[in-house]
């Protein structure tokens, strides 16, 4: 599968251009194979964004702005919406991609191996008390782990909330900026 990223080379909006970079570098720090199409130097890749950017998900004036995002022929999204999925550690299934072992998109029970408790589980009912015992163990141990997460959730739950707002903000003041580029593309395209 390839990732292709629609991108414009000679944007004047720094707005659209720091969101570009967003995605590139993270799709690099990712190690995701991914194609740029330039959209600003070549007509057909303008047209084919355009052409399959999904209507809900096109703005008012029905022109999409880059960058965009597409597994393929299947649309992932913009950078709105890239950038919920970065927050959320789901950009391999925004992006249409099976997680990496030991990813974060992995659930815990299978990094934990958790996939086989139900055998192990179902195995032990028939052994007797001494199973039971073992099994209690493994479930108070899995508990405490899963308080310590919890714990460390919460210390970082503040410095990510004033994160999210520092970023929310610069989400807002990018917007502004789209918006002037979007105005300005749109008194172009008259001319």
């Amino acid at each position: 599968m390839v990732i292709k990223v629609f991108l414009a080379s000679s944007s004047g909006s720094t707005a659209i251009k720091k969101k570009q970079q967003d995605v590139v570098s993270f799709l690099d720090a990712l190690k995701v194979d991914y194609t740029e199409l330039d959209i600003a130097c070549n007509e057909q890749n303008r047209m084919w964004m355009r052409q399959n950017v999904p209507e809900e998900k096109k703005p008012s004036n029905g022109i999409p702005l880059p960058p965009q995002i597409f597994n393929e022929e299947s649309y992932c999204g913009d950078y709105d919406t890239f950038f919920d999925a970065k927050e959320d550690n789901r950009v391999y299934t925004f992006l249409g991609l099976p997680p990496p072992p030991g990813s974060k998109e992995v659930p815990v029970e299978e990094r934990n191996g958790g996939s086989h408790r139900e055998e192990e589980e179902g195995e032990r009912e028939g052994e007797g008390g001494e199973a039971e015992d073992e099994e209690t163990e493994g479930d108070t141990a899995l508990a405490e782990e899963e308080d310590e997460e919890e714990a460390e959730g919460e210390e970082d739950n503040e410095e990510e909330a004033q994160a999210e707002e520092e970023e929310d903000q610069e989400r807002e003041d990018l917007r502004s900026e789209e918006e002037e580029e979007l105005q300005q593309l749109e008194e172009d395209e008259e001319e």
